[in-house]
C-alpha cells in the first residue's frame, strides 16, 4: 500500500503535527482573563479558557492535569505560554510540557497582580510567535499520523454511511501503520459484547469491559427513569433512532471491519504505540475531543447525521455527513458529502478514499469548516464535585 505523504510539523520529540498553534493556556479559571488579555495584545497566539482548576482532588486531578499538559504537548502546539494563580501548580504545567523539548513558560499572578503578568506573558508570546512562525514544515507520511474519531448528532445515516466511511478510512489507516482511537463509552451500550470480541487480546477485552461497566455503573446510579432524552438524544431520536442499542452498533462501524484496538486507555491517556485504541471517554462531542486532543491526537474525525458542529482549537475536526437534508441546510459546517452511498452513486471504498484526501489536505494546511467558522470548544471532563 502506497503510504500518502503531507507536509507537516515535525516537532522536537520526533511527533509529528498537521498545525502550529502558539497558546496561552490558563492554569485555573481566576487566570482566564489575563490568559485572554495576553491572546488579545499578541495576534497569532490563541487563548484557552475554561472554568475549573481550584479545589479539585483524586483522580480528577489527575485527569485534569493530563488534559492541560496533553493539551500543551500536542504536536499541533508549536509554544505554550502558561499563567495561573499560584506558582506550584503553574510550574507543574511547564514542567509536563516541557517534557516534549517544545519552549514554554509559566507565569503566576500572586505578588504581581492581572497588569505586570499580561505585560511579561505578552513579551513571552511575542517572542514565541515569531520563533514559531518561521518554522517551515517538512514532509511527513501518514502513518506518522495520530487520528481520532466520534461521531454526533447521529441519526439513521450515520450507521449507514458516514460511520462506515470512517471505519473505512481506520482499516486503511491501521494498515499503513498509523495510530487511531476511538471511545464514547456509554454510546457502545448494547453493543460492548461485539465490541470485547474487536479486541486484540483476551486481556484487552478484560480492560475493556472493566472500564465499561464502570461508566455503565455511575449511569445506572444517577440516571432518572430512562436515559431518553440523553442517550439517545434528542437530535438521535429526531433522526429516526429509537434505542441506544441502534445508536451503539451504528457507533461502532468508525472502527472498521478489519482492526483489532490494541489497549484502553484512561481519558486523556497518550497512546503507548501504534495501532486502534479505545479510549474511555464521555460522548458529549466538545468532551471528547479536547480529551482526544490532550491525548496527542492532531487530527480527529467527527461523522454526524442531524448536524452537530463541534470544533476544537488545536485540532482540526474533519465533518462527514450523509443526510442529504444536512448537507443541504448546514452547508458550510459539512467538509466531505457522503449521501451518494445511500443512493448508490458511491461505493463505501470510494468514500473512504475521499475522505482520506480530503485529510492529507487538511493536514497540508486547509482549513476545516469547524477552523473557518471558528469553532474552538475546549470543554474539560470533570468527574466530581470541588473540595
Amino acid at each position: 500500500m502506497e503510504i500518502p505523504k503531507f507536509m507537516g510539523y515535525r516537532r522536537e520529540n520526533g511527533r509529528v503535527g498537521v498545525r502550529n498553534h502558539v497558546i496561552i493556556l490558563p492554569l485555573d479559571d481566576l487566570s482566564n482573563a489575563s490568559s485572554e488579555a495576553v491572546a488579545n495584545n499578541i495576534k497569532g497566539t490563541m487563548a484557552l479558557p475554561h472554568p475549573y482548576g481550584r479545589l479539585q482532588f483524586g483522580e480528577d486531578l489527575e485527569l485534569f492535569f493530563r488534559t492541560l499538559i496533553g493539551t500543551g504537548a500536542n504536536p499541533n502546539v508549536a509554544a505554550v505560554v502558561v499563567i495561573g494563580i499560584e506558582p506550584e501548580w503553574t510550574n507543574r504545567i511547564v514542567e509536563g510540557v516541557g517534557k516534549t523539548g517544545k519552549p514554554v513558560e509559566g507565569f503566576s499572578i500572586e505578588r504581581y497582580g492581572d497588569h505586570k503578568t499580561i505585560e511579561m506573558a505578552s513579551r513571552k508570546a511575542k517572542e514565541y510567535v515569531h520563533w514559531a512562525s518561521e518554522i517551515q514544515r517538512t514532509e511527513c507520511s501518514c502513518d506518522e499520523l495520530y487520528v481520532s474519531t466520534k461521531c454526533g448528532e447521529s441519526d439513521t445515516t450515520s450507521g449507514l454511511a458516514s460511520n462506515p466511511t470512517v471505519g473505512n478510512v481506520f482499516d486503511k489507516l491501521n494498515e499503513m501503520g498509523a495510530t487511531t482511537s476511538f471511545g464514547e463509552t456509554s454510546e457502545i451500550m448494547g453493543a460492548e459484547h461485539v465490541c470485547k470480541e474487536r479486541a486484540a487480546t483476551a486481556e484487552v477485552g478484560e480492560a475493556f469491559m472493566k472500564t465499561f461497566n464502570a461508566y455503565n455503573d455511575i449511569i445506572l446510579q444517577f440516571k432518572t427513569d430512562d436515559l431518553s432524552g440523553s442517550q439517545p438524544t434528542k437530535g438521535n431520536i429526531r433522526g429516526g433512532l429509537t434505542t441506544i442499542e441502534e445508536k451503539a452498533f451504528g457507533n461502532l462501524q468508525k472502527i472498521g471491519k478489519k482492526g483489532m484496538y490494541v489497549g484502553v486507555l484512561k481519558p486523556a491517556e497518550a497512546p503507548t504505540g501504534k495501532g486502534l485504541w479505545f479510549m474511555d471517554t464521555s460522548s458529549a462531542a466538545a468532551e471528547a475531543v479536547t480529551l482526544w486532543a490532550a491525548s496527542g491526537a492532531v487530527v480527529h474525525l467527527f461523522p454526524t447525521g442531524q448536524g452537530n458542529i463541534v470544533g476544537n482549537p488545536i485540532v482540526p475536526v474533519i465533518k462527514l455527513s450523509a443526510n442529504p437534508l444536512t448537507c443541504e441546510t448546514m452547508s458550510e459546517h459539512i467538509d466531505l458529502n457522503v449521501s451518494g452511498i445511500l443512493r448508490g452513486e458511491m461505493t463505501l471504498d470510494e468514500a473512504g478514499d475521499k475522505l482520506i484526501e480530503l485529510m492529507v489536505r487538511t493536514c497540508n494546511g486547509r482549513f476545516t469548516a469547524t477552523e473557518a467558522l471558528g469553532h474552538r470548544e475546549f470543554v474539560l471532563t470533570k468527574l466530581y464535585i470541588s473540595a
